[in-house]
């Protein structure tokens, strides 16, 4: 029992360091890789100013418009060619912190459904 309960919060644990890592090692990156995404540069402009919290913020958003860009792009709110364009070895990482947060998700959502049950 303490693997199926314990096991999503070690996961939001190792989900909130990896987004630190995002954070201090590969933001600007991203962000001048997305510079022309205007959606993009005013969340930064806001989120940025407001600590560490508002830089994790900014990246659980940018791993949304990136990994699903379609409607950004038909709004015009992502640039086409900065998507297009974004490195791919920067993708991977926002593509392992989302499969990372929907496992978390799924495992905490039948851990909790687990507990009702019993």
């Amino acid at each position: 029992t303490l693997v199926v309960y314990g096991g999503p919060l070690l996961l939001i644990f190792v989900g909130m360091v990896f987004s630190l890592y995002i954070d201090r090692c590969h933001l600007a990156d991203i962000l001048a890789a997305l510079r022309n995404s205007r959606y993009i540069v005013f969340w930064a402009a806001g989120l940025s100013s407001q600590g560490r919290l508002g830089r994790l913020m900014l990246i659980v958003k940018i791993c949304g418009m990136v990994l699903c860009p379609k409607s950004g792009i038909c709004a015009g709110e992502l640039d086409p060619d900065d998507i297009r364009n974004f490195p791919v070895h920067l993708k991977r990482l926002l593509i392992a912190k989302t499969t990372l947060m929907v496992i978390t998700l799924v495992w905490g959502v039948l851990a909790y459904a687990l507990l009702k049950l019993k």
